[in-house]
């Protein structure tokens, strides 16, 4: 009987199981050039605000931009909870020309129904354009104190499986069933990204996360492919460690880990933990990156209750920008706005979730400031 229900259900997310296999790998990924606008260079990005304090957090970003000159055209689309309609689409189809077009998009926090509800928006958009690895770097900045210091890792989430497949089913009254689904080549890709990424970085190792001691086909499925993806890198030291003791070790002494390259549900466990170490999701960056396009995001929530009260802190979408601008090569002008941000994170400007009483404006224009000095 369960067989059946699970069968039938796998049959109603072929959907989901195909856009898996037609997902190109890492290694097809090439970058867009810019396009010419007669007298200058410039990029175009897809920017959806989101919802909350998401507007005002992309105003402070786009503000940010051009006082940096930084050759990036912006095409606003609306991705919001609280445009879902019944029975229309999630997404329209100009978010999904706009992202498939530019290749490269920001976006702001975005409200998830908890428990009932549309699906989440969020994973709509990892679905929809195959963005398979989430690359969230957590790095103390000096001057800024907290329990930690010099904390500097890197997780590596595998983005569109696992647990968060959306898979589930009530069997009867009070029983439920969640199917977590793995693959090889959803396994093998994110692994292959970590593995591209410590390289390019000059990591010192990469780390597998799993649980293959207790779920042995699954976790030992992703395992076994980080293992055949790590004998083609044997000049970058590899290691294999349980959920619970990277856990462990993160909170003993973060110094001990460095790329992190986890199956879905752990890299969202820890890459939040990772985030706390160094102050908080409110300073942390975040990137999805597909084979033929990446979206950057705040990992934060909407904050409503802050919202349009011109209080919240811009860093985690701004520095998220960053990350966009070094994906498609603008290195100098990323390093200029990120120094900036650190600078006046560093002084007295600072709004109040960072121990201040700055509004966004306040914080937004001091940073710009700071690219003259």
């Amino acid at each position: 009987f369960f067989f059946i229900l699970l069968c039938l259900t796998m049959l109603r997310n072929t959907r989901f199981l195909a856009s898996i296999s037609r997902s190109s790998s890492f290694a097809n990924f090439s970058k867009r050039t810019f396009c010419s606008d007669s007298d200058s260079e410039y990029r175009t990005a897809t920017l959806i605000p989101g919802d909350g304090i998401g507007p005002e957090i992309a105003k402070a970003v786009r503000d940010i931009f051009e006082a940096a000159e930084v050759p990036i055209k912006w095409e606003e689309v609306v991705v919001s909870t609280a445009h879902v309609k019944p029975g229309e689409p999630l997404l329209s189809q100009e978010v999904i020309d706009s992202v498939h077009r530019n290749g490269i998009g920001l976006k702001g926090p975005i409200a998830t129904p908890i428990g009932k509800g549309h699906p989440s928006l969020n994973l709509t958009l990892r679905k929809t354009f195959s963005l398979f690895a989430n690359v969230r770097p957590a790095r103390s900045i000096e001057g800024f104190k907290t329990k930690y210091e010099d904390v500097d890792v890197i997780t590596i989430r595998e983005n569109t499986e696992g647990e968060y497949c959306g898979i589930e089913h009530e069997v009867v009254p009070g029983i439920t069933q969640s199917v977590k689904v793995i693959t090889s080549e959803a396994s093998t890709r994110v692994a292959n990204h970590a593995f591209k990424v410590a390289e390019l970085l000059n990591r010192k190792k990469v780390t597998a996360v799993h649980k293959a001691n207790i779920m042995k086909q699954s976790d030992g499925l992703f395992l076994s492919c980080c293992q055949e993806v790590a004998a083609r890198y044997p000049h970058i030291p590899f290691e294999v460690q349980t959920l619970d003791q990277v856990c462990l070790k993160l909170v003993q002494d973060p110094s001990q880990l460095d790329v992190m390259v986890l199956p879905n549900l752990y890299g969202d466990i820890i890459s939040d933990l990772c985030a706390g170490l160094i102050g908080g999701l409110g300073l942390t960056p975040s990137g999805n990156i597909g084979a033929h396009c990446s979206l950057f995001e705040a990992v934060h929530g909407t904050a409503p209750d802050i919202a349009g009260k011109n209080l919240a802190n811009p860093t985690a979408l701004l520095l998220s920008a960053t990350m966009m601008l070094r994906h498609i090569g603008l290195k100098e002008k990323a390093d200029l706005i990120d120094n900036a941000t650190y600078k006046t994170i560093r002084g007295t400007v600072r709004t109040g979730d960072l121990g201040g009483s700055a509004t966004t404006t306040e914080f937004t224009n001091a940073i710009i400031k700071n690219f003259e000095q």
